[in-house]
């Protein structure tokens, strides 16, 4: 088929399936992300999930074997313009497409692969990433949380912190040493294994946008079958800094279809027009400015995208894609709060519509941004040593 040809095929079962409901922006305490304990406010989430997994839509480029469309590099960025075209929300989001799907298609064994995939192309499993500690964040590698050999599976015991979604999810890819007598960045094994047991409990952390994405979690004899161990047994940090770049890059952004209304039209909205153009030309300057910025890390992604399309995954550069990407994102909601003033400062009550109050909570939770996925300092060190090649 063309890609011509495959356009218009696209387009015409968009148009056909993707309800109206989600051709809106995703509110900020909704998450198609499927799984055991999914809640859906919206009934045409689940639908619109469905009918996309049904054509292998939620992971279009991976094989139809596990789940996906099959789809090439070219055909999947039709994909995106016209999910974009039509401003259709993400029919899946989540750890198990952006971080363990791309994972395991690299390092599982095809036994994990025909387990675990499907379930995540068809949101039936949600996931969470068990990697930092309350000791452990940017020094990952000095992890503490054991695994202990017990037969054909290993005993758990320890605790994670800021695990994303873990109230919710089903299943956990984990970092836990194996063999706490070898230096620390060896010894670590990476493991999968089922939340829902009576070893593991989860703490939701209230943030400051009055959400509760991120969460404590302990293990407490919890235990995981050793045929959930993706790579070598102690040789889990190989796969982990993998998954790592997998997860910047996600968090970097700069080339998916977005629902978002501009920066541009809000300040039209709230600040008002003069001879057609934003009344304040200072604030016109700075939007302008991010727009152009915005465009032109979206070519770059695309471009190295082009570059890499021999490679399995994406290279050392995805955190340069993360560092900038996260500021993009902080400034966007900065813009937005110098365009809408107060109306972007209320928590409750009246006086604020629910896009007002949405847009506070994204603009308190972009504060993570700069934190999450390794510190914008860690990037920054990744950068002038594995892109720059600078001396220590």
């Amino acid at each position: 088929m063309s890609l011509e040809a495959f356009r218009t095929e696209t387009r015409a079962w968009l148009e056909d399936n993707c309800p109206e409901s989600m051709r809106t922006p995703m509110p900020a305490d909704e998450y198609p992300g499927g799984g055991r304990r999914a809640q859906f406010k919206n009934a045409d989430t689940e639908v619109w999930m469905r009918r996309c997994a049904e054509k292998g839509f939620t992971v279009p480029t991976w094989p139809t074997a596990y789940g996906g469309a099959g789809l090439d590099v070219d055909q999947a960025k039709i994909l995106r313009q016209e999910m974009a075209r039509i401003k259709a929300r993400a029919p899946l989001v989540g750890m198990g497409l952006s971080m363990i799907g791309p994972a395991l298609l690299e390092f599982g064994t095809e036994e994990q692969k025909a387990e675990h995939l499907p379930k995540i192309a068809s949101g039936a499993i949600w996931w969470c990433q068990g990697y930092s500690e309350p000791n452990s964040g940017s020094d990952l590698a000095s992890l503490q949380t054991r695994a202990v050999d017990d037969g054909d599976e290993y005993v758990i015991n320890g605790q994670k912190i800021w695990t994303s979604g873990a109230d919710r999810a089903d299943w956990i890819f984990c970092l836990v040493r194996t063999d706490p007598n070898a230096p620390k960045h060896n010894g670590i094994t990476f493991i999968l294994f089922d939340m829902d047991q009576p070893g593991v409990s989860v703490k939701p952390i209230k943030l400051i946008s009055g959400l509760s994405p991120f969460c404590e979690t302990f293990f407490e004899d919890a235990r995981a079958l050793k045929k959930n161990v993706v790579g070598k047994v102690n040789e889990g940090w190989t796969v982990a800094k993998r998954l790592l770049q997998y997860e910047r890059t996600m968090i970097g952004g700069g080339d998916g279809p977005s629902t978002r209304v501009s920066v541009a039209e809000v300040a039209k909205q709230y600040v008002g027009l003069e001879a057609g153009k934003i009344a304040d030309p200072a604030l016109r300057q700075e939007i302008i400015q991010h727009a152009m910025d915005d465009r032109s890390f979206g070519l770059t992604v695309r471009r190295t995208s082009e570059e890499s399309k021999s490679t399995k995954a994406p290279s050392f550069v995805s955190s340069m894609f993360k560092l900038y990407g996260t500021e993009q994102n902080k400034l966007r909601s900065e813009l937005l709060l110098k365009s809408m003033g107060s109306q972007m400062l209320g928590w409750e009550g009246n006086g604020f519509d629910a896009d007002e109050l949405d847009a506070t909570r994204a603009w308190l939770r972009t504060k993570a941004n700069s934190i999450e996925g390794g510190t914008s300092e860690v990037q920054l060190n990744i950068i002038a040593k594995r892109v720059l090649s600078l001396p220590d």
